[in-house]
């Protein structure tokens, strides 16, 4: 893999992972708390307790949503590049 499509892919994935973060993924009968990330919900934001700073992120799930779309973002601008070949 080029140096530029490595870059590509954790840039990409960067984004796109914070991108998520405007994604409400909250379970329907969840009462107090919002999910926001996808595919793993990584930023919460506490509805019950305003007060107090009211959000939380979860490291591990806001690295593992980088790495999975730095993956996807690196299977695409692979195809992208073949295609134009």
């Amino acid at each position: 893999m080029s140096r530029k499509i490595l870059i590509i892919s954790v840039v990409g994935g960067i984004l796109v992972t914070l991108l998520t973060g405007l994604v409400e993924v909250t379970p329907p009968r969840l009462l107090g708390a919002q999910w926001y990330g996808y595919p793993l919900p990584w930023l919460y934001r506490l509805v019950v307790a305003p007060e107090y700073f009211p959000w939380k992120a979860d490291p591990s799930n806001l690295i593992t949503n980088i790495i999975f779309w730095a993956v996807i973002v690196g299977i695409v601008s692979l195809v992208v590049k073949k295609v134009k070949k």
